[in-house]
């Protein structure tokens, strides 16, 4: 079973992704003082590769964007890559 954990310091985040309750992967962030954050990293360990859960962390994380009414900074490369693919996602790219 896959599980999605989102942790916030206020400063600094990740969204955490789970796999039979095994650390699978994370995405990072920082938080600008205007409120939005920069991803600036997103790894998924290698057992886990080519499942998705990147992108399941990604998706993750734009939700939290809606919701809070923030941007998202891509400063890491996965994230960048995605958001020039996928205009469905450009609402929240700041």
């Amino acid at each position: 079973m896959v599980r999605l954990s989102h942790e916030d310091s206020g400063s600094s985040g990740r969204f955490v992704i789970y796999d039979d309750n095994v650390f699978a992967g994370e995405m990072t962030y920082t938080r600008r003082n205007d409120g939005n954050i920069v991803i600036d990293h997103t790894g998924v360990e290698s057992a886990f590769g080519g499942k998705g859960y990147g992108g399941l962390l990604l998706a993750e994380a734009v939700g939290y964007a809606r919701r809070e009414g923030i941007k998202i900074v891509p400063v890491c490369s996965f994230v960048a890559a995605r958001f020039a693919k996928d205009p469905a996602i450009a609402d929240v790219k700041s």
